[in-house]
């Protein structure tokens, strides 16, 4: 696991370094740097020895110099690959680099490498002979690939921040990706908050070429529901089967590792199924677990991390989540985050992270099998939502919001205020906005009010219209689960997971997201998943043995923690927004004041501003011309 970089165009020696020095908390272990004269190319990297820690160095180079890769994440299949390659006369030099299957894998495959690999991943190989540059990102974005074409220069890396560092990249702020950010609370893939810096997308490839600097975009895989037409006598017992295969043989492959590795331990049944799976990998008692605790006990799980804990018989270690710890983390996660995103989770996931760290290199997490399997808590109100809007007046819409906007602003975790409210909100629109609306920060409507012009639903939300119009199945539940894969882990639980566990050196790695256990639960009919009021019905059903009978059939409880009652109690504050020239202060002062008042729930719009105010002091974007 590691931080790159590179650039192909004006930049020098220095400018690699500058580059990589923004990744260090990335690859704290190594660094290491490539330079190519014949097209001024330069490759950097900082390395987290992970596999093969004497000789996997990068980047790393073909033995004729014709390749050289710099690479960031795990390739979970590369033993297999390495067998096949080497059937095919390829000589490895070093002992077990997935690294070295890159190289080889691409000079047999050209750019179809994407699609033999099973892991997470962001690369960049320099083709010597056609010159060009091959990147690529894994099929569901879980290592970052930010890159830019300016002042005739191609650069990239795995963080903004370092990419800032480049004199040839001008760091804009796009409006149109700000007003989506307010919508989404993240920035959706391709846009970043700035002008004419891109993310590769998830499941893309990209080609640079050298000489006539053209860029091409190819998306290899795109996760589409496909169910299985023949359903078997007994789908819980035949599918549950083949699924803890799956499940079990993915846990083993991200166990492998030449350094200490642990999980994630939350209490939900996701995390408590790959800690059961792990510890069976190990001798009792060797599983290091990991959780976190709250005092306000609506955001507590840690009773539940207790109970699977002692089932299995973990090494388990739970730090409390007090207000101490909020005081002190706050500002400290606000300086490092390197893209806005409004996620209360942020906090005690650091935390959480940097608790990990003092144990363990690696930790594994159950990331994925919300999306994958219809966990979240608004595939419930899919049915009840499609009465309202059969049997409910378009014309009564505004006043049954009005009305529920009079209910008792509540500050524990989804509160019925909070939930009733965000659903209605979303009810007069076509079910296409309702997922993005119940996640967002602000309406389309508020959020011409804070920039002051006239946003339309179809280009704040573009990218859910598109993936739900794309989606190969019309039902409510598959198109909801494309929502979540394609927009809501993409861009939020998987750069959450990464960003802030790379802060602190740490890699995370998801079982759930294994391409073949993916391309099982694809083909899996949604009523499998969805099973009445159900959620995950199908997951229960297969580890019914494995786990306790509580945490099978606990309620979900998010990972979040309370920031509502600390901006309403002022813990934390709003600095002050001359960085934010391009928004209406006095919308955001009304905004503040009826949230303190316990007039509105406006938790995650403040939680939005005070991110992206952060951000810009962080990229010194201030009094600047800069929007």
């Amino acid at each position: 696991m590691c931080g790159i970089c590179g650039s192909c165009g004006s930049g020098c020696i220095e400018t690699i370094q500058h580059m990589a020095t923004a990744l260090a908390h990335r690859g704290p272990d190594e660094f290491g740097f490539w330079y190519e004269n014949s097209c001024n190319l330069h490759f950097g990297h900082r390395r987290l020895s992970i596999v093969d820690i004497d000789e996997g160095k990068q980047p790393m180079r073909t033995v004729d110099g014709n390749l050289c890769v710099v690479f960031n994440g795990e390739i979970y299949n590369h033993i297999e690959l390495r067998r096949y390659l080497e059937s095919r006369g390829y000589s490895f030099i070093t002992d077990h680099s997935d690294t070295e299957v890159l190289l080889h894998g691409y000079r047999e495959w050209g750019v179809e490498l994407s699609n033999k690999l099973n892991g997470m991943w962001a690369f960049a190989i320099f083709d010597k002979i056609n010159n060009v540059i091959f990147c690529s990102r894994d099929r569901f974005g879980e290592k970052p690939f930010y890159y830019s074409y300016q002042n005739n220069t191609f650069a990239f890396s795995s963080e903004l921040f370092s990419l800032q560092q480049h004199p040839s990249i001008d760091c804009r702020l796009s409006m149109p990706a700000l007003q989506k950010y307010f919508a989404y609370c993240f920035i959706p893939a391709p846009n970043t908050v700035f002008v004419n810096i891109f993310k590769l997308q998830a499941g893309h490839d990209l080609v640079f070429n050298v000489y006539d600097r053209s860029i091409k975009l190819r998306e290899y895989w795109e996760y589409q529901p496909d169910p299985f037409i023949n359903i078997p006598h007994c789908p819980e017992e035949e599918w549950g089967g083949q699924l803890k295969e799956l499940i079990d043989r993915s846990v083993k492959n991200r166990m492998v590792a030449d350094v200490p590795i642990g999980v994630f331990l939350s209490g939900g049944i996701d995390s408590s199924i790959i800690s059961g799976l792990a510890s069976k990998s190990l001798p009792p008692g060797q599983l290091k677990t990991f959780s976190i605790g709250f005092q306000n006990s609506s955001f507590d799980e840690s009773q539940y991390a207790d109970i699977v804990s002692k089932h299995f018989g973990t090494d388990h270690h739970c730090r409390m989540f007090s207000m101490t710890d909020t005081l002190d983390i706050i500002p400290e996660v606000l300086r490092k985050t390197d893209e806005p995103m409004g996620d209360s989770s942020n906090f005690p996931f650091y935390l959480l992270c940097s608790e990990a760290r003092r144990k363990v290199k690696v930790v594994l997490s159950g990331d994925g099998a919300d999306e994958l399997f219809a966990g979240y808590d608004p595939f419930k109100a899919l049915s009840l939502s499609y009465a309202y809007q059969k049997y409910v007046p378009r014309s009564a819409h505004s006043s049954i919001l009005k009305i529920a906007s009079l209910l008792p602003v509540g500050h524990k975790n989804m509160t019925f205020s909070f939930k009733m409210t965000k659903t209605l909100s979303a009810l007069s629109r076509d079910n296409r906005y309702w997922n993005p609306i119940w996640h967002g920060s602000l309406t389309p409507e508020d959020i011409s009010d804070l920039f002051s012009t006239k946003i339309r639903d179809e280009d704040i939300f573009s990218e859910a219209i598109t993936y739900w119009a794309n989606c190969s199945s019309d039902n409510i539940v598959d198109q909801t689960i494309q929502f979540y894969i394609k927009l809501y882990l993409q861009d939020r639980i998987l750069v959450k997971s990464d960003r802030y566990s790379m802060l602190h050196g740490l890699e995370v790695r998801s079982p759930f997201l294994d391409y073949d256990l993916v391309d099982f639960v694809r083909k899996i009919p949604w009523q499998f998943k969805m099973k009445g009021n159900m959620q995950k019905h199908i997951l229960k059903m297969a580890f019914t043995s494995l786990l306790p009978h509580e945490i099978i059939f606990r309620k979900k409880k998010g990972f979040g923690s309370p920031v509502g009652r600390w901006f309403k109690d002022r813990v934390i504050a709003l600095p002050p927004m001359k960085g934010l020239p391009f928004i209406n202060h006095n919308v955001v002062a009304t905004k503040v004041k009826r949230h303190c008042s316990g007039n509105e729930d406006n938790r995650l719009f403040l939680l939005n501003v005070l991110f992206l105010t952060s951000f810009i002091d962080r990229f010194n974007l201030n009094g600047k011309e800069r929007y």
